[in-house]
């Protein structure tokens, strides 16, 4: 299989409405469920939309939105910024007393939602001076304005968006994201997935989560064109692959899992140009099933967080013969592994993963105090220099300069004196072949420190305990064993650790 692939990288950015202005006036942009978007006219709704919203709200100003996949949550993140507004997308599985903090916390000035989520707000979650307005009412008073704004002169360091993390680790915060901040991020990942006029990008992700805004911005880049999908079921993606010729999916680990284990349509595998990774490292397993699935898709393992966006990716070439690797760097960003002095560490040695470089954010939202304990000046072997996002990951690099994941400093589990990284234990359950989906948690322990409990997804056998024993050192052995029969999700669509952690009593 050949495929486009971007030859030269745009190292210039641009305020980020312009990516509006980047396809084929008559190419499919977005196909939504009723009509097709032409990159045209998605210019022209975005125009539309960023004049009302000009008449509306002061610059600089946050926009909210709590909505379903559809013509407005896919428009507003480019239409807010022409029109000197800060985008705030919630995620639609959020429940009222997030979406309030999440609206209280931002001074957002107006939400846009569906009806259904605005009735479930009562008047106390809708701070004093935001107004509410539903979809299609915000479109009728755009129309009725009629009122076409014109691509922008921004500063590209401008603030453009507040993407609130999930809150796994507490309230969710807010990260902030400039113009440049996202334009380069669309342009990086053009480039390294090969992106081109005739792709068609499955957005199944979350928009409010930062791969998920970047499925649309780095094909409208590109001048591809992305098909919004909210599914129920795992085989309604695949569905959708084969109606829409789907040529780009995206997804997080546990969804992987889930669409390894239903049928695949002939003409949904051979349309998939490439299958993209993020939100959690894949397994041997994983890989091994998409390969399987999918023997001439291109496979992109990446690791990212939403302080930096995306920070690695793995060359399809190398993943038969690395599938553990994290990769290198993507183009605009600067990876280093340091020890606990800012100095870099050599081949083999563990460190903590600091990434530098034009895609760091501009901090959180209103947080000094967190943002000063995680974006701190880059490491003074950084070429870049400048403020980097220090990640609290631990990783390793090898000689031949490919990163490797070994745990979050602060997930780590201390028993009996050992440190011990969670996804050792969980990559040799998952090895077994006998579990889905496994969690190594430590649980507070007088005597040990903490005790492993492992929560796994499968039929419960006690080969696993088995087979646990051949394969782990004794300090690496789990001394509680729990079986699920499904695993909790956060909104993003990851496996929720907090929620197992509070189940269990870590």
């Amino acid at each position: 299989m050949t495929f486009a692939k971007q030859t030269a990288l745009d190292d210039n950015p641009l305020p980020l409405d312009h990516l509006a202005e980047r396809g084929e006036r008559d190419a499919p942009a977005v196909v939504l469920r009723d009509r097709v978007l032409t990159h045209g006219e998605l210019s022209e709704r975005v125009s539309l939309l960023a004049g009302w919203l000009e008449g509306q709200l002061e610059t600089g100003a946050r926009v909210a939105s709590w909505a379903a996949k559809g013509e407005l949550t896919c428009l507003l993140p480019l239409a807010a910024a022409r029109a000197g507004m800060v985008h705030v997308p919630i995620n639609p599985l959020l429940k009222r007393a997030q979406a309030a903090h999440i609206l209280s916390d931002s001074d957002a000035t107006l939400l846009i939602a569906t009806a259904s989520r605005l009735k479930s707000l009562e008047d106390i979650d809708i701070p004093a001076g935001c107004a509410a307005l539903d979809e299609a009412a915000a479109w009728q008073e755009a129309e009725r304005a009629g009122v076409m704004l014109a691509p922008s002169e921004r500063d590209p360091e401008e603030l453009a968006a507040i993407l609130y993390t999930s809150g796994s680790t507490g309230k969710p915060k807010g990260v902030m994201l400039s113009h440049a901040n996202m334009w380069l991020g669309a342009v990086s990942v053009a480039h390294y997935l090969g992106i081109a006029a005739d792709d068609v990008t499955l957005a199944v992700l979350p928009l409010s989560f930062d791969y998920g805004q970047n499925q649309l911005l780095s094909t409208w880049y590109a001048g591809g064109s992305v098909v919004p999908l909210d599914y129920l079921f795992p085989r309604d993606v695949a569905k959708a692959c084969a109606k829409h010729g789907v040529t780009t999916l995206a997804a997080v680990p546990p969804l992987w899992v889930q669409l390894t284990e239903i049928e695949w349509p002939e003409e949904a595998v051979t349309s998939l140009r490439r299958v993209t990774n993020s939100g959690g490292a894949l397994t041997v397993e994983i890989i091994s099933d998409l390969r399987a699935i999918f023997p001439e898709t291109h496979i992109f393992p990446m690791y990212g967080l939403t302080e930096a966006f995306r920070s690695t990716f793995l060359d399809p070439a190398l993943v038969a013969d690395h599938p553990t690797s994290m990769g290198k760097a993507i183009p605009f960003v600067e990876i280093l592994v340091v020890d606990e002095n800012g100095e870099p560490c050599g081949a083999g040695e563990e460190g903590e993963l600091v990434h530098c470089g034009p895609l760091v954010a501009q901090g959180y939202w209103q947080d000094a105090r967190r943002t000063a304990e995680r974006f701190r000046p880059a490491p003074a072997a950084s070429k870049y220099g400048g403020t980097a996002v220090w990640s609290g990951d631990r990783v390793k690099r090898d000689a031949d300069g490919l990163l490797y994941f070994v745990g979050r400093r602060d997930a780590m589990i201390k028993s009996s004196g050992n440190r011990i990284s969670p996804q050792e234990i969980e990559s040799a359950a998952l090895a077994t072949g006998l579990v889905a989906e496994a969690v190594a948690l430590g649980v507070a322990d007088e005597k040990l420190g903490h005790a492993i409990h492992l929560v796994v997804r499968g039929e419960e056998s006690e080969e696993l305990k088995k087979s646990l024993a051949r394969e782990l050192p004794n300090f690496m052995q789990p001394h509680v064993i729990h079986w699920k029969d499904a695993m909790p999700l956060n909104p993003n669509g990851k496996i929720d650790r907090t929620a197992l952690a509070k189940e269990i009593g870590a």
